[in-house]
């Protein structure tokens, strides 16, 4: 399968996942947050996929980072640019402009771990799904 349809297939499920996610715990969401999400796991499978035997604690380091940037571009963008108010986190502890917190860095750590199963999982339905080789 070529990688462009994979990125396509990641990011429908990142951006529908991270919504559903968004909408449970806080009863909405917004499109921006359906493209970050989406972007986000696109990021995370192509990178796990690439170090497979990386230590877990360095893959959810890896993941919180990754996220927690994509949000605050977004952020950046949709809340402080745009002036959109889809989110404002000035009231939690440690926050960067009210667009990424600390806590929620840290939920970004741990929700990594079922997000590696998942990538795990694309991963070897993709194979699955790949064409053999012929020796001719």
């Amino acid at each position: 399968m070529p990688k462009a349809v994979e990125n396509f297939i990641l990011f429908l499920f990142g951006g529908i996942l991270y919504s559903l996610i968004e909408v449970v715990f806080r009863g909405f969401t917004h499109w921006s947050m359906t493209m970050t999400g989406g972007l986000c796991l696109v990021i995370l499978y192509r990178r796990f996929s690439a170090r497979p035997h990386e230590p877990m604690l360095m893959k959810c380091l890896f993941g919180a980072i990754v996220i927690t940037s994509l949000e605050f571009i977004a952020g950046c963008i949709v809340n402080l640019w745009l002036g959109w108010n889809v989110w404002d986190y000035s009231g939690l502890m440690f926050n960067i402009y009210g667009q990424v917190c600390l806590p929620f860095s840290v939920l970004w750590f741990f929700l990594t771990m079922p997000v590696i199963a998942l990538t795990e999982l694309f991963g070897r339905r993709f194979s699955e799904l790949k064409l053999p080789v012929s020796n001719l």
